[in-house]
């Protein structure tokens, strides 16, 4: 039977222990060497001798074990020794060892049911069934696969893997469904792109789309020290667009919402800028500016947290991402590792050893901002590695939001703020409070402007008519003054010709000039499919409003 609440495994100097959740905090176990302890009743079920084992793994539903050491090969220069081992873990016995010469993806992938197993063979995807991994079941063959990736859920599975461009060809990702990777066909879809030295592929939870972090590593351009990064998303129903960022500089994050219908990226020089975006890759909310370098999703995705962290100072900003009310606003100072418990309620963030090596710990925070618990690692000590126990979806329903701070007996701590260096010759004078960058607010905090929020097809048919009728009385005035009066445009003229007429009203003529520029762009667009190029997503959709445009120049140069 599984525990009440999830547990926490501390690993540093002091050992390897646990300790239980919220709201005890009390220390469990202490476990020497590579040992398989059962949490549920304590017992040790496996113990293994593996003084070089730097990484291990479970598989998803924990009935194997891998582990990898450095590969090492004798002195004679003959090949060394298998160094990935799979254990199976209810009889200790040894499936089957490879030989993985690189840390970089070490560990082979699973789907969730544990009925596939991949793992990257130089040029090749080798797929492994139902844990019988003596058997190659399928293979994936392209030139030069460098990265992969399985998707999450039940079958049908599907895979998106990563081919670096060279000689001039571009870099692509395409999407399969296995086992159909034969026929120039099979791809469900393909997204190719130049700038990219490497990528990050990010399944959605519902397996329907990816999103791809291009990068490459030096931005010829010298805008960045980080190279350039794009975001580009791919459907598995053969869509594909490149989401528009609003702010250049580098994407230091992207997560998607559990639900799969949306995620967030956070981008831009700092002050970094947050998103949320639809599938349409459309902006649904803007988080402003900020000192944030990461976003994490809580498991039940109602809650955001957009954080600082690594050459930042820890800020946090919690969010309610279904009304966008903003919860609470801690400081993790120092903090390396961030991570939502399985219930959805709290929070761990932790200060480790090598990022850090001094002021290391961990604190239990709940996502109202309390620190409910808080562990200082002695001085000449370190603290390696904290994790929370992992649960299956659904053990843990999600709570009702609460904004009011939870009561806590541990003392909230106040951020030391440091003071900026003034040279002597300031320093008796007043201080001028002066900033490097405005931080832009989020979207509801902005001065409610006329266009701040798209507007209803209603709302727009309204401020047309409104328009309409504010063009049909500067014609009047007009008429009143021969003067002004503009010339009249020739009934031949197409409507999405430019003219040089007026009407007298900035603003108007304003949109009239924007709307032209827009149609200009379409026939651009249209031209270039016409000559066969493959047009994006987002390129389309504009080809798919040219009709909307022109009855909007129309009803406007009506009024003119």
């Amino acid at each position: 039977m599984a525990p009440s609440r999830p547990l926490l495994t501390v690993r540093g100097s002091e050992g390897l222990y646990m300790v239980n959740g919220p709201p005890h905090f009390t220390e469990s176990t202490v476990f020497p060497r590579v040992n398989i302890i059962s949490v549920t009743n304590k017992e040790l079920l496996h113990s293994f001798d593996l003084p070089k084992a730097v990484c291990l793994e479970f598989s998803p539903k924990n009935t194997v074990l891998a582990t990898w050491q450095p590969y090492t090969t004798s002195k004679d220069g003959t090949a060394g020794t298998p160094n990935l081992q799979l254990y199976d873990v209810k009889s200790g016995t040894c499936l089957k060892s490879f030989i993985q010469k690189k840390m970089q993806n070490w560990c082979p992938s699973w789907s969730e049911d544990e009925n596939l197993c991949a793992r990257n063979v130089n040029n090749e995807v080798h797929f492994f069934e139902n844990n019988n991994f003596n058997t190659i079941a399928n293979k994936l063959h392209l030139q030069k696969i460098n990265d992969f990736v399985l998707s999450p859920g039940p079958q049908p599975y599907k895979v998106a893997v990563y081919v670096p461009g060279s000689k001039g060809a571009p870099s692509f990702v395409r999407l399969y469904q296995y086992p159909n990777f034969g026929g120039p066909h099979a791809a469900l879809a393909n997204k190719s792109f130049f700038k990219a030295d490497k990528v990050t592929m990010l399944w959605n939870k519902k397996a329907t789309a990816v999103l791809v972090i291009a990068s490459t590593d030096v931005d010829k351009t010298g805008a960045s020290y980080y190279g350039e990064q794009t975001l580009h998303y791919i459907a598995t129903n053969g869509e594909s667009a490149v989401v528009q960022l609003p702010k250049n500089g580098p994407i230091y994050d992207v997560v998607w919402n559990s639900s799969s219908t949306e995620f967030c990226a956070v981008y831009g020089f700092m002050p970094a800028k947050a998103t949320i975006f639809n599938l349409k890759c459309d902006p649904v909310f803007d988080f402003g500016t900020g000192p944030r370098n990461a976003a994490y999703y809580s498991p039940h995705g109602h809650i955001l947290v957009l954080a600082g962290f690594g050459n930042l100072r820890g800020q946090m900003e919690v969010w309610d991402v279904k009304n966008y009310k903003l919860i609470s606003k801690p400081v993790a100072s120092d903090s390396t590792y961030f991570a939502w418990c399985p219930d959805g309620e709290h929070i761990l963030t932790a200060t480790c050893a090598p990022r850090l090596r001094v002021n290391n710990g961990y604190k239990i925070w709940h996502y109202t901002g309390s620190i409910l618990h808080k562990y200082d690692v002695p001085s000449n000590g370190e603290l390696w590695q904290v994790s929370w126990q992992p649960f299956l979806d659904g053990i843990f329903p999600a709570k009702t939001i609460t904004y009011q701070a939870v009561p806590s007996e541990v003392p909230s701590e106040v951020p030391k703020v440091a003071t900026a260096y003034r040279p002597p010759a300031l320093r008796n004078k007043p201080i001028t409070n002066s900033k490097l960058h405005e931080e832009e607010p989020p979207q509801n905090m902005k001065p409610q402007l006329g266009n701040d929020k798209p507007l209803s097809k209603t709302a727009l048919k309204n401020q047309r008519k409104h328009e309409a009728k504010k063009a049909a009385k500067q014609e009047a005035r007009s008429d009143k003054s021969p003067d002004l009066a503009p010339t009249p445009v020739p009934q031949s003229t197409p409507r999405n010709t430019i003219s040089q007429s007026t009407s007298g009203d900035p603003d108007i003529d304003k949109k009239i000039k924007n709307l032209k520029k827009k149609l200009k762009a379409i026939e651009q667009l249209k031209e270039q499919a016409a000559t066969g190029k493959q047009l994006e997503k987002n390129q389309l959709e504009k080809i798919q409003k040219e009709t909307a445009l022109l009855q909007e120049l129309e009803d406007l140069e009506l009024g003119i």
